[in-house]
């Protein structure tokens, strides 16, 4: 992989990774679209919000793999390159979850 960029990933290949490694999902919409509905287990950082310090404080480290998504898909493209930009190397960007087939939280 590239290291200045993020990969895109179908929704099946982003469910399969939750399912069999460890991940940070990241819902980078703002605070009132997660309390409505989020994946499970996703962590809220809303891509306006996106420093080194607040990623720092929900991702570990920079080798962390991290799935982000938004509503429609275009907020977590910003949100995925701005990780990619503080030096994160495992980012995968995944989409909105209004296309999300699996479970959700409400």
């Amino acid at each position: 992989m590239n290291e200045n960029s993020y990969q895109q990933i179908a929704q099946e290949a982003a469910k399969e990774m939750m399912d069999t490694q460890e991940v940070v999902i990241l819902d980078v919409r703002e605070q009132h679209e997660y309390d409505s509905a989020h994946i499970p287990g996703a962590v809220l950082l809303p891509v306006g919000t996106i420093t080194e310090n607040t990623a720092a404080a929900v991702i570990d480290n920079l080798d962390t793999v991290v799935l982000v998504y938004c509503r429609s898909g275009n907020r977590s493209k910003t949100a995925s390159q701005s990780l990619v930009d503080l030096g994160y190397t495992n980012v995968y960007e995944f989409g909105g979850i209004n296309d999300w087939p699996y479970e959700i939280e409400e």
